[in-house]
C-alpha cells in the first residue's frame, strides 16, 4: 500500500470529506431544507406534526457529528456513532418511507462504500508520516 495511503495526511484529508458529508447533508438538506425529500421521510417515519423540528433537530446532530470528525478526537467511537446513526435512519427509512427513497439499494451500497472509508480513517494510525 503506498504510503501516502498510511500517512496522517491522508488521514486529515479523509476527515475533512467524512465531516463535510455530515455538515452537507445536516445544515443543507435538513436546516435549509434543501431537499425536501429528506423532511417528508422524517414526517413519514416520526409524524407530520413534529417533522419540521425532528428535521432541525436531525440537521443539528448530524451537524454536530462532522465537527466531532473534523475534530479528530475518539475517531473510533466517531465511527461507531455514525455507523450506529447511519444504520438506524436507513432501517427506518427502508420500512417506514422505501417509496421516498430515490433507490434503497443504491444508498445501502452508497453507505457501506461510506463505512468503508470511515472505518478507515478511525483506524488509521494517528502520527504515519508520508515520505514522497
Amino acid at each position: 500500500m503506498p504510503a501516502f495511503i498510511r500517512s496522517s495526511k491522508f488521514r486529515t484529508i479523509l476527515g475533512i470529506l467524512i465531516g463535510c458529508v455530515w455538515v452537507f447533508h445536516g445544515l443543507y438538506s435538513k436546516i435549509c431544507n434543501g431537499i425536501p425529500r429528506h423532511r417528508l421521510i422524517v414526517g413519514r417515519i416520526l409524524g407530520e406534526g413534529i417533522a419540521d423540528r425532528a428535521t432541525l433537530f436531525i440537521g443539528v446532530m448530524e451537524m454536530s457529528l462532522g465537527i466531532w470528525v473534523f475534530s479528530g478526537r475518539q475517531r473510533r467511537s466517531c465511527a461507531l456513532v455514525q455507523t450506529l446513526a447511519i444504520i438506524s435512519m436507513n432501517a427506518l427509512e427502508i420500512l417506514l418511507a422505501k417509496d421516498l427513497l430515490i433507490s434503497a439499494p443504491g444508498m445501502v451500497v452508497l453507505n457501506l462504500a461510506f463505512f468503508s472509508i470511515i472505518w478507515y480513517w478511525a483506524i488509521l494510525p494517528k502520527h504515519q508520516k508520508f515520505m514522497g
